[in-house]
């Protein structure tokens, strides 16, 4: 019989004071503590080592180290030949950090409607406060003035840590992924961090790796612990922005 126990956090608990991640339950896979609260301080310390919370509406805070880990590298995003010549035409164009709240409010809403309510209120005022502090950023794809697909997550150090992405339109939560993917690869970031598995995500080149790999990775690639502000001002062609997958997928 299993004889492991998830650790309860209080709210005045130093926000350091996670168990390791390796004391994380097999079933459910990954959980690891309960409580606590969505401090800046002690979310930034539970993403640095590999934890995020992931709960529902009335339940206390759930914190997640599931193994193994989903992730991403920009360098092995894929690319199809259609999603290729789509971008070159798509009229959509890709903005950064102008609708946050926008994007998580409708990441929330769409997640509601399929009975999965984790982005609650009190997630998106630690995530607003985030952006607020350069932390937390979201990829957006416009219609002209209208919002259709986008994601966000925090970047610290060299590792972009995704959160939820949405698509009011066909291709439009590609569209963000292969922007965010760019811009990380423009700025020598190399990691992205999809938490669990998503078939979506697999079919653009994500992997699986082992936690204690993920957690050695983190060590490094979250060192300094410092936010990354260089995104850019203006909006981007899909087209132009993403021509070196497009160029290659099409060869």
């Amino acid at each position: 019989m299993s004889t492991q126990r998830v650790a309860w956090l209080s709210p005045d608990d130093s926000p350091e004071s996670f168990p390791d991640v390796d004391s994380a339950l097999h079933e459910p896979d990954g959980l690891l503590a309960v409580g606590g609260d969505l401090g800046i301080e002690r979310l930034l310390n539970a993403y640095r080592r590999g934890i995020f919370p992931w709960y529902d509406e009335g339940q206390p805070i759930l914190w997640w180290a599931p193994d193994p880990r989903c992730i991403l590298r920009p360098c092995d995003l894929r690319v199809s030949k259609r999603l290729a010549r789509y971008a070159r035409r798509s009229p959509l164009t890709l903005r950064f950090n102008t609708a946050f709240g926008a994007v998580i409010r409708t990441c929330a809403g769409v997640r509601e409607s399929q009975r999965r309510t984790w982005i609650t209120a009190e997630m998106i005022a630690a995530y607003e406060q985030l952006h607020a502090d350069a932390w937390a950023h979201s990829v957006e794809v416009w219609d002209h003035e209208q919002l259709v697909g986008g994601l966000y997550g925090l970047c610290i150090g060299r590792v972009f840590f995704g959160e939820s992405m949405f698509s009011a339109v066909d291709n439009a939560s590609k569209f963000a992924m292969l922007g965010l993917a760019s811009q990380m690869l423009s700025h020598d970031l190399e990691l992205i961090d999809c938490q669990v598995i998503s078939q979506h995500l697999m079919t653009m080149g994500a992997t699986t790796i082992p936690r204690h790999e993920f957690t050695a990775l983190l060590s490094a690639l979250c060192q300094p612990p410092r936010p990354f502000t260089d995104w850019p001002d203006d909006a981007l062609s899909i087209a132009d922005s993403l021509q070196v997958w497009c160029s290659a997928a099409l060869q």
